[in-house]
């Protein structure tokens, strides 16, 4: 066991003086100010600080002569009158590394920034013969992929709108989230490989096909097709088998979108104009669509990315994710600063949990992220990474890191920082982080994230500090949603984050804030399921477990705290003269396999005679989730408004 709070790291003054951070200080005129005075300026001036990270990175377009900010949460807007586009920024570096590749099985592959640009400028060619304008939609069912963040920066150059999920995900959740969306274009491989193995998805990108009806056309990408023939899957054609059964618009390959040279040319658009939209869940109904504009992830990538990880030109960026994470499109993101992004698909752990440490050494990786799960596998497995010569930090977000993951990595990576790093989706970055100028510390984030106003409010809505309370936002930030897809007078939006403290953004998580302005995230304060990074709302799960016949009602906890992802448990009650069979067993777990991904397969499965609800018929997730983690019984809920509370002390702990 590791002492929280133990120093592991301190700060060398060459560190200091070469970091990033230090150079941009320098800059504002604050080299001798602390970070704490930094930060209080960056919150209390946003309109100041978000107008210095626009200069002091010569971002690429018009600012226009509007107000820096105006209005409050929720609805706050940002630099009104000023336009710019994502890709524009993105690609303007002309020469080296623009990405590598590294796929499971082995193949590499590398694009200079002149074949990215040409690439991108093929496929925009391709989006705009098939009728993609500003604002429509483009969809990618996409593993982490050179062609994924083609496709993404060709959509994003004509001002139309990315949205991807990852093939991992089953048919029902990708057509919650792409249905929602309308999109008229659909990119898709037939397969993915993943732990030694390959899965075919050609079906199941059919059946998505055939519930969107708005598609123009379907472009496949025969990855796996491409594998099997030692070919680059832009170099194989779809077969009969992909094209016979979508029904709407036209089936063309990857080939055949890029087939024809373009103008790399750049739309630029306001700065709140959707950009990408990604999906998160509550509780309730389907995955929320939240829309990122081009400007706010801008500033904010470049933000955090080039002063929380310390990234810049000559810098290699790994973080593992897929393209259904919110990772994924942070680590695109090395692209703003000049950095090489390396992309990676396939299991963390094959051949060896070591696998990912040995990528990291081969393509000479600065800044390597992951989610914690994998440090904590790696510390049980007994990894010692090697080589590693150019690595300069280790990052960790997706689920709290305990002090003995913190600990692990100062032993096994003397000299390399460990920056744990807390966001989520609804922002596409973290309130809080690191920096290379903070000593780190075992269990303990060291900052605030500059420009996030980050607090720690009691039940009564008053900031606290020392104390363990709801994470909130208490000012704007430039990536925080534009709004939810079809979600006109914003109603979703304000319920989402604002229906506790009005004005202030609350995130569903527990914060710790200490006196020095560092902190601990304890996990999530609200029900919402957090399975290695991705989050996803118990409605969607309940949705296949309810449909089997035999089961009556279900409640899904995961026990996730601080220092572990937890367990994930499933309680369910029988429909009458029903029995639980290790058949019926085998089919749950297959069907949340199948229909919502891997992550989802629950560690139990509990049979119990009812499931908690309230008077109104709500599911009492929470309360059961706090008697799981050893609220007693009598304290978890008021049974007066409680339809049954005599089933609750079926939940209790088992020893």
């Amino acid at each position: 066991m590791v002492a929280e709070g133990e120093l592991l790291w301190e700060p060398s003054e060459e560190v200091v003086e070469r970091a990033r951070l230090t150079r941009y200080l320098e800059w504002l005129g604050r080299r001798d100010e602390s970070y704490e005075d930094v930060w209080r300026w960056s919150v209390d001036q946003p309109a100041a600080f978000w107008t210095s990270i626009w200069d002091y990175f010569d971002v690429i377009g018009e600012r226009g002569d509007g107000p820096v900010l105006s209005g409050t949460m929720p609805g706050a807007r940002w630099f009104a009158g000023s336009s710019l586009n994502y890709a524009e920024n993105a690609l303007r570096r002309a020469e080296g590394t623009a990405l590598v590749f590294v796929s499971e099985d082995g193949a590499r592959q590398e694009l200079s920034c002149a074949e990215l640009r040409e690439e991108v400028a093929r496929v925009r060619a391709g989006l705009v013969r098939l009728g993609v304008r500003r604002g429509d939609r483009v969809a990618g069912y996409l593993p982490n992929i050179p062609q994924a963040l083609i496709a993404f920066l060709a959509t994003a150059s004509l001002g139309a709108i990315w949205s991807a999920g990852s093939p991992d995900f089953g048919v029902p959740s990708i057509v919650d989230r792409f249905k929602q969306i309308e999109p008229k274009v659909l990119i898709a491989v037939d397969g993915y490989h993943y732990n030694g193995k390959s899965y075919d998805r050609s079906a199941a990108v059919n059946e998505i096909a055939a519930e969107l009806p708005s598609l123009r056309a379907t472009v496949w990408i025969p990855y796996l097709t491409a594998a099997e023939e030692g070919r680059a899957p832009q170099q194989a054609e779809p077969t009969p088998a992909h094209t016979q059964e979508v029904p709407h618009g036209e089936v063309i390959g990857w080939e055949g979108l890029r087939s024809e040279e373009g103008p790399l040319a750049f739309e630029r658009v306001p700065f709140d104009h959707p950009l990408w939209i990604l999906y998160s869940s509550g509780t309730t109904g389907l995955p929320k669509p939240i829309v990122h504009g081009h400007g706010g992830v801008v500033l904010e990538h470049l933000k955090s990315l080039a002063f929380h990880q310390d990234l810049g030109e000559g810098d290699v960026f790994f973080w593992y994710t897929t393209t259904g994470w919110m990772m994924w499109n942070y680590l695109i993101g090395a692209l703003l600063v000049g950095a090489t992004p390396v992309m990676y698909d396939g299991s963390a752990t094959h051949p060896s949990p070591a696998a990912l440490w040995r990528i990291a050494d081969s393509e000479g990786v600065t800044y390597f992220g992951v989610g914690a799960p994998y440090i904590m596998a790696s510390l049980k497995a007994a990894v010692r990474p090697s080589g590693l010569e150019r690595l300069r930090g280790v990052g960790s977000t997706g689920s709290p890191l305990p002090p003995e993951g913190f600990a692990w990595v100062a032993a096994e990576l003397p000299g390399v920082p460990i920056g744990s790093f807390s966001g989520g989706t609804d922002v596409c970055t973290g309130f809080v982080g690191a920096t290379m100028l903070h000593p780190i510390r075992a269990g303990i984030i060291p900052c605030r994230s500059l420009g996030a106003k980050v607090e720690s409010y009691d039940p009564a809505g008053k900031p606290i500090v020392g104390e363990v309370g709801e994470l909130v936002v208490t000012q704007p930030m430039p990536s925080m949603p534009v709004m939810f897809w079809n979600d006109p007078g914003g109603e979703r939006y304000a319920e989402s984050y604002f229906d506790v403290y009005p004005g202030v953004w609350r995130h569903g998580d527990w914060i710790k804030i200490n006196e020095d302005g560092s902190c601990v995230i304890y996990g999530r304060s609200d029900s919402t399921l957090n399975r290695g990074g991705v989050r996803m709302g118990t409605s969607e799960f309940y949705r296949v477990v309810e449909r089997f016949e035999e089961i009556a009602d279900s409640l899904v906890i995961d026990t996730g705290q601080l220092g572990q992802e937890g367990r994930l448990l499933l309680y369910v009650t029988l429909a009458e003269g029903a029995e639980f069979t290790e058949s019926l067993e085998r089919s749950l777990c297959a069907a949340l396999r199948e229909e919502l991904s891997p992550r989802h397969v629950p560690n139990e499965i509990r049979v119990v005679p009812g499931i908690p609800r309230t008077l109104s018929g709500k599911k009492l997730e929470v309360p059961v989730r706090k008697i799981l983690l050893g609220t007693p019984v009598e304290e978890a809920a008021n049974p007066d408004a409680m339809a049954n509370p005599e089933v609750l002390q079926h939940f209790r702990p088992r020893p």
